[in-house]
Parts: C-alpha cells; structure tokens; sequence
C-alpha cells in the first residue's frame, strides 16, 4: 500500500456504500475521514481499515449541521491535504403524497440536498485555495425522475443533482473535479434484499442471480476511477447500473 500525504473524507460513511468507498481509499494510501450519524456503529470499519493496515480517522456528525460539516473537514485537511471529499448521506423514503408530512419532506431535505450543498461548499473551501481536489455526491434513480412515492425523496436528489452541476461548471475551471454518480440500482445490502421478500417473496429473492443487485464495492471502484480520470476527460456525471436493470 503506497501511502499519500492527503486525505479522502466520507461524509455518510455506513454500513455497505459508504464503508466500501472508505475502505478502497484507505487501500489505495488515503488517510480516511469518516463520518456518520451514529459514530459508535464505526468501530467495524475503523477495524477492518487498520487491520489491513489503512489509516482512518471516525467521528459522529449531524450533516445538517453547518459546524459539524466544516470543523470535520478542517479536521481531516490539519492532517493532511484535503484531496477527496466525497458526500454519501442516503435518506432514501417512500410515502404516499397524501402521507409525506411536512416534517418529513424538510427532514429528508435537509439530509440528501441541503447538508450535500454543505459539504460541496466547506470542501471546495479547503481545496480551492490549493487548486487541487475532487469533490463526489451520490445520487440515485430518483436524480433522474420522480416515482410514486418518491416526492421528498425524488425532490432531494434532483435538487442535490443540481447542487452537483453548479457546482462543477463553477470549480472546474479551477481544477476541482466535482461529480454526481447515479446508481440505477438497488445495492446490494440486507435492507434492499427483505424489501425484495416482502416484495416479490423468498423464492424470488432466492432466485436472483448474484450480479442483479450492485455491490457496494463496485461503487467505491466507480468513485475511484473517477478520482482518476484526467484533467481533459473529466465526467461531471456518471451513470451506473447492473447488467440487468431496466431503464
């Protein structure tokens, strides 16, 4: 593992997405800082990169929390430079229209559009004066199109897409690579496969073929190769889904 003088922040670093990108930029020499809103529950990960001989550093945080976002950011660039700041927090809800409360429609807001503007906004802050960094949202199906059900959820994404647009037209010329990924997919994790049973039953879910769903580790190689791309072949947006998703 070759080490870097730099570091990759995780803002939404849980348990499948998350902890998979942390983990592959931990093995490619980033120091990782890691963050969610239940800290206790990133012992796990910590674990797991130090025992592959990784550097990480955990903490809690609200991304709603203006303070929170930006003293865990400058936290991580003290270290060591502020090269990756990737913006993971989910927030994925489904309610009728008639059913989503005002409470929820802010709420999911708040985490999936408005705390991804923070964290773009206190990276880029870090970075510019550099001239160097990469700057990623994760975005879903719901960037794209609203579905039943989806109207927070759907209204967040886009929004948080367009966040990511601005943002790139605006940062690029100051060579900061700033993109959106789009995963057309369900992920593979416990909680999108007891959807799938209580959906379609347990034969289905017994029935799936083992690249239907997408691994959280296919994710983190995306965010990676894009970290990677050069300067003259930037992608702003990147869409990715399995083999077998429709669309």
């Amino acid at each position: 593992m070759a080490s870097r003088h730099a570091t990759a922040a995780v803002i939404g670093a849980g348990d499948f997405i998350g902890a998979a990108i942390a983990r592959k930029f931990a093995a490619e020499g980033f120091t990782v800082f890691a963050g969610r809103r239940n800290g206790d529950r990133l012992a796990p990960l910590v674990a797991d990169i130090e025992k592959a001989g990784g550097k990480v550093s955990a903490r809690g945080l609200d991304a709603r929390k203006e303070e929170d976002i930006s003293s865990f950011l400058r936290e991580a660039d003290r270290h060591a430079p502020l090269e990756v700041c990737i913006f993971n927090v989910g927030a994925n809800v489904n309610f009728p229209l008639l059913d989503t409360t005002e409470r929820v429609f802010r709420k999911v807001w708040e985490m999936a559009c408005y705390s991804g503007f923070l964290a773009g906004r206190e990276a880029a802050r870090l970075m510019l004066p550099r001239g160097k960094g990469s700057i990623f949202f994760t975005g879903a199906t719901a960037s794209l199109r609203g579905g039943i059900g989806y109207a927070a959820f759907a209204s967040a994404k886009a929004g948080l897409r367009a966040v990511a647009q601005a943002a790139a037209r605006e940062l690029g010329p100051q060579n900061i690579h700033v993109a959106h990924l789009v995963i057309d997919s369900g992920v593979d994790t416990a909680w999108v496969r007891e959807r799938i049973k209580e959906r379609e039953g347990a034969e289905a879910l017994a029935k799936l073929p083992a690249d239907r769903l997408m691994r959280p580790e296919a994710v983190a190689d995306a965010y990676w190769s894009l970290h990677q791309q050069p300067r003259d072949a930037w992608s702003s947006e990147l869409e990715i889904r399995p083999f077998g998703e429709k669309w």
